[in-house]
């Protein structure tokens, strides 16, 4: 049976909480497999409306396991409030696992990230100072605390307290910080944390979970967070997150090589959005009045911090540059519904030039040029099926499929499950 990954085709917040919830009706595993509790996906079901930033969104179905992969950084604290939540609400969570070697996030991570941020000044990237960038940086240095040392209490409590001593000298020496809680406090905090998730959840190697499944021919999905432009290598740098958003990234971070790899859907909202300040790439933008008027009709407001988001037509070259990037064998076309009453559609197209100056200059703000559609007026979130659309919504689809030659196998018009339309799987673009 078919392991299949989704993933963010633009900066993230494309909709992928829902397409992943959707699909997980019919899955064995779902597997969280990058990022940490910056990013947010928002699912709405029979349960409610949650946002979800560490549990994956395949845990509203009981029968499936959910994982926490070794990619994710695990803040504890955020993830016993998640578990809590979805408890008060009727989610059971007795088939959620951690990896032992998803890396945890300690408080020295989040000052860090909010110290290093303020001292960037004009030069800020944005972040949602939730510990992400030290996090992974101690990861790559091998200075981290991982999920799995939770399982040996004593050691724990050593390399925590030798880790304390080395940030405590980092803060109050290069960022004259001064006010870092008592090892002994937040020592007691994180033994605290250790109980609770250990009463709450299995840590495993979910690595072999994994194999066993494979083994098995169980259904997987593997699930991403942010989205391909977010990425640390290949997205707009500096402007990104700390790990890799595309398939090598949930590879990477679930233990499946990519020979077993069957279906990579690639979610890609059908305009662009982008959280972050003014100086960050962002070529087709929309002037603000109809960027407003988007993102209130939206709610367009970042899951997990509430930023409101930067709105912008559809870009053909980025979601080419995905396509090309991660192989992506369909795609799912979300928010279709939000673009009726605008009167004139525009896609940006792919750059025409092919010279090195060109290639060397994707992320900068280069201006695009545009095929103008005529919009719909029609409220489509009731449609049934993609032959109900408007014309115009339809071939607005289609040339998405045109751009990325890449078939677009579903299409969403509304946040609730099953305003989910399917179209044939023989499609070709």
């Amino acid at each position: 049976m078919p392991v299949t990954a989704v993933i963010g085709a633009q900066w993230g917040d494309e909709g992928k909480g829902k397409i992943t919830d959707y699909l997980a009706q019919n899955m064995d595993v779902v597997l969280r497999a990058n990022g940490a509790d910056n990013a947010g996906h928002t699912i709405i079901n029979e349960y409610g409306e949650f946002k979800l930033h560490l549990v994956p969104s395949g845990i509203f179905n009981p029968e499936v396991i959910s994982i926490i992969g070794s990619g994710v950084a695990v803040n504890p604290k955020i993830l016993i409030k998640e578990i809590v939540e979805l408890h008060s609400r009727g989610v059971e969570t007795k088939n959620l696992k951690i990896s032992s070697r998803a890396h945890l996030i300690m408080p020295w991570h989040i000052l860090l990230d909010e110290l290093q941020e303020k001292s960037s000044k004009e030069n800020e990237i944005g972040t949602t100072r939730r510990g992400v960038g030290p996090v992974f940086s101690d990861k790559t240095a091998r200075f981290g605390l991982r999920v799995g040392d939770f399982l040996q209490k004593e050691n724990f409590k050593k390399r925590f307290q030798t880790l304390y001593k080395m940030k405590e000298i980092l803060l109050r020496k290069v960022y004259k910080f001064k006010d870092l809680a008592s090892c002994e406090e937040i020592l007691r905090q994180y033994l605290e944390y250790r109980e609770i998730l250990l009463s709450y959840v299995d840590i495993v190697e979910s690595e072999i979970l994994v194999w066993e499944a494979l083994e098995e021919n169980k259904n997987i999905l593997l699930e991403g967070a942010q989205g391909v432009l977010l990425d640390v290598d290949f997205g707009t740098y500096p402007y990104v997150t700390s790990s890799n958003c595309t398939l090598a990234g949930l590879c990477q971070g679930s233990g499946i090589p990519p020979t077993k790899i069957n279906e990579v859907i690639g979610v890609v909202k059908a305009y662009t959005t982008r959280v972050g300040s003014k100086n960050q790439p962002f070529p087709t933008e929309m002037p603000e009045n109809l960027a407003k008027t988007l993102r209130e009709r939206a709610r367009e407001y970042g899951a997990t911090t509430g930023r409101p988001r930067r709105i912008g037509w559809l870009d053909g070259y980025f979601l080419q540059f995905s396509a090309k990037l991660n192989g992506f064998t369909s795609l799912a076309v979300t928010r279709l519904d939000n673009l009726a009453g605008i009167e004139i559609l525009k896609i940006a197209n792919p750059f025409l030039e092919k010279s090195p100056e060109t290639k060397a200059g994707w992320l900068e703000n280069k201006p695009r040029q545009y095929t103008r559609l005529f919009g719909w007026d029609k409220d489509i979130s009731n449609c049934e099926s993609f032959e109900e659309l408007p014309f115009i919504a339809q071939f607005y689809v289609k040339f998405i499929e045109i751009l990325t030659n890449v078939p677009v196998k579903y299409v969403s018009i509304g946040p609730e499950r099953n305003q989910t339309l399917i179209r044939a799987q023989n499609l070709k673009p």
